[in-house]
């Protein structure tokens, strides 16, 4: 069976190895016909902490890791335009 695979920001790298990724979903509202935006947040392993805070990473999903961690980083895809960054 195909590993599923999502893109996302990372949000924190708080814990050591470990990334947190939030991963939007668009879909259309079966009733209204809106377009809804939905947010989850998942935690992807990171071995060498060289994801930071800001970056589109795409992850890739994994046999489970620790109790809350089955995803493994695959790599970078780009840097989000929403967060901003001090040139001193």
């Amino acid at each position: 069976m195909p590993r599923r695979i999502l893109q996302g920001t990372v949000k924190s790298t708080a814990n050591d190895k470990t990334v947190v990724v939030e991963v939007e979903r668009r879909f259309r509202h079966p009733l209204y016909g809106k377009f809804v935006k939905q947010n989850k947040k998942y935690k992807a392993h990171d071995e060498n902490n060289e994801y930071k805070v800001g970056e589109i990473v795409a992850i890739e999903e994994h046999r489970p890791i620790s109790k809350t961690k089955s995803w493994v980083v695959k790599g970078r895809v780009g840097v989000s335009k929403d967060t901003s960054v001090n040139v001193d």
